[in-house]
């Protein structure tokens, strides 16, 4: 009797593994963008059940769910928000977590999730392919194998650079090789993936006049934000210009044009600014707006109180941190290429052209409505999660709305609200970090994979517009 149920128990695991296997090859298969989620929740519970560890603490006693789910989401999403001081509250064990659940998010959900599929069906199908495509931004399908490598490769690559500058920087500063070392360590890998943590006691603020540190840091977030496809493509044609891809010539201009933009108005808007700029030197003023102006690309870093600037400079931001960085990169917001095909579809509609043009290419009207889809689903997320967050806090609706906009985007700049709004506001941030993370990717690829040909033709009318 015993053998005959211990058999029956046998077959029953195996039968639930084949269920199992089976699904995921499935997934894999016909929907990797559900794969890719999976792996980021798993991801999440993982890290969150880690920092709710006595030993996670400094105090040694067990963190709030709310708080340790809040810090998890917003580490393996490159975010940076935080709802408790991170070198405060976390020991040493706690830091050495958020730094992997850092890591893991700049190799990518996206990444892992295609290894994941790889192993299990041993190819990448067409819709995995598509998948990919949209999500990291290769341009061909037969270029996703290859791309895959160079994430990891280039990841670790920029990461052991930027800790060439920064480790001996922090060892100066802080007056010990092992701290130095831990800092810089800790502040590459954060910095290129857009993460904004910060292991140090209320920020980086203390290093405000340090150009040796905040230099290497805004040269890791600004290079995080082009993306691997950017990276991949300029390797590929060696810097020569006549063979950028029409992505990366995008994505270089209008990240320029952001960047030098940005500089200018925060620095204007902030110039006589007590709280702020006011009274520092001018070279210092504009130090602090080119720091501000490449944080706001993704980056969370902060060395000014960010609740202290003007209603302008915050609307500023608000718009910057929306539009956020390149596709495939580790920032987040629409991107940059989104906002460049829109601006030039303006353009078209304003000159009368029937196609959209841009650098001696044409834009597929295609492109166009997936660019309309991904700032609509955009905006939508931001909207509902700001009136969410009004019924549960009496925090300004600018504030609110820089908060929510920082989240989607997984930027980490933060006015406070994060820390204010209780258990359901956390958990109303934690599923916007989220799903600004993965929602756009998965929106595009969906989109991409249901394209199809119309064997027929409806007459033309055109309703009113404005």
């Amino acid at each position: 009797m015993d053998t005959r149920t211990g058999n029956i128990a046998i077959a029953r695991v195996r039968d639930l593994a084949h269920r199992a296997t089976a699904r995921t090859r499935y997934l894999a298969g016909h929907s990797p963008a559900r794969i890719a989620i999976l792996v980021f929740a798993a991801a999440v519970l993982l890290f969150t059940a880690l920092l709710m560890l006595p030993i996670a603490s400094r105090t040694g006693t067990v963190t709030a769910l709310p708080d340790a789910l809040f810090t998890a989401v917003s580490a393996v999403t490159v975010t940076g928000l935080t709802t408790v001081d991170t070198g405060e509250h976390w020991s040493m064990f706690g830091q050495v977590v958020i730094l992997a659940a850092i890591q893991t998010g700049a190799l990518g959900v996206v990444t892992i999730a295609l290894l994941l599929a790889r192993m299990v069906t041993r190819r990448l199908g067409v819709s995995g392919r598509v998948f990919a495509q949209s999500s990291i931004g290769t341009t061909g399908l037969g270029d996703v194998k290859r791309l895959l490598r160079v994430v990891v490769v280039t990841t670790f690559t920029i990461e052991f650079v930027l800790m060439q500058f920064l480790v001996p920087a922090f060892i100066v500063a802080e007056g010990s090789f092992g701290w130095g070392l831990w800092y810089g360590v800790f502040y590459a890998i954060s910095a290129f993936a857009n993460a904004g943590f910060t292991p140090h006691v209320g920020g980086i603020g203390q290093f405000a006049d340090n150009p040796w540190i905040l230099s290497p840091l805004a040269i890791g977030v600004f290079v995080g934000s082009f993306g691997f496809p950017v990276i991949l493509n300029l390797i590929r044609a060696k810097w020569t210009r006549k063979r950028w891809t029409l992505h990366t010539k995008l994505t270089i201009i209008t990240t320029i044009v952001l960047f030098v933009l940005g500089t200018v108005a925060w620095a204007g808007f902030e110039w006589a600014n007590p709280a702020t700029i006011g009274g520092e030197t001018w070279w210092a003023k504009i130090g602090n707006a080119l720091f501000a102006s490449a944080m706001l690309r993704s980056g969370g870093f902060a060395v000014v109180d960010t609740e202290s600037m003007t209603a302008t400079t915050m609307l500023l931001s608000d718009a910057l941190m929306f539009v956020g960085g390149g596709s495939g990169s580790t920032a987040g917001g629409i991107k940059v290429t989104t906002l460049a095909v829109l601006f030039l579809a303006i353009w078209a509609e304003a000159k009368g052209t029937q196609h959209t043009n841009a650098a001696g290419r044409r834009i597929p009207n295609s492109t166009l409505r997936l660019a309309i889809s991904v700032v609509f689903l955009g905006a939508t997320l931001v909207l509902t999660a700001t009136a969410l967050l009004t019924t549960v806090s009496d925090a300004t609706l600018d504030r609110l709305l820089f908060e929510t906009i920082s989240a989607f985007a997984t930027c980490g700049l933060s006015v406070g609200i994060s820390a204010e709004v209780g258990p359901f506001g956390k958990y109303v941030l934690s599923a916007l970090m989220l799903v600004g993370r993965v929602g756009p990717i998965a929106l595009a690829s969906a989109l991409a994979v249901r394209q199809r040909k119309e064997l027929f033709r409806l007459p033309d009318e055109r309703p009113i517009i404005g």
